[in-house]
């Protein structure tokens, strides 16, 4: 019961810090990024892949693309955690999340998604609490006057 406390207010703050993105916005390209190749999450160069860090570095690179979105942006970032949705009552939309916690499982960060392509809610996507790992194109997007981030991904794959 505790934990269930604790994990809505988490969850509320990750909803408050990016309200995200919503059907059929994608993020803005940036002109001055570094293109990346390929045309899927296979054949794309990673630039930032948190899978493959401790769970301290994954928690300290998460936060610095929370604080510090300038320097990831047009970047490829791979990562991996646990599968969420939030419905928003202003949008009437579902914004998507992977869910990274360090190792203990006390601290939370979150990045919201958008998966490329025609994909519907809830048919197309995991279950909640699945483990995911996506690869995608961090970007930004603006909605109702106020900018918010998140990755672009063209593949979601269940772990």
């Amino acid at each position: 019961m505790k934990r269930h406390l604790l994990l809505f207010p988490i969850l509320s703050l990750i909803f408050m810090i990016a309200v995200g993105c919503g059907k059929n916005r994608l993020p803005q390209p940036d002109k001055n990024a570094p293109q990346t190749g390929g045309s899927s999450a296979t054949d794309t160069t990673v630039d930032v892949d948190l899978t493959c860090m401790s769970s301290t570095m994954v928690y300290a690179e998460v936060y610095n693309i929370m604080t510090k979105p300038d320097n990831y942006m047009g970047k490829t970032i791979k990562m991996s955690g646990s599968y969420n949705a939030l419905y928003s009552g202003e949008t009437g939309l579902y914004y998507h999340y992977v869910i990274i916690e360090d190792a203990a499982a006390c601290c939370v960060q979150g990045l919201e998604f958008v998966w490329e392509g025609e994909h519907t809610y809830p048919d197309d996507y995991p279950e909640e609490k699945t483990k995911i790992e996506v690869v995608g194109v961090f970007g930004s997007y603006y909605e109702e006057g106020k900018l918010y981030y998140c990755v672009t991904i063209e593949e979601l794959t269940v772990i």
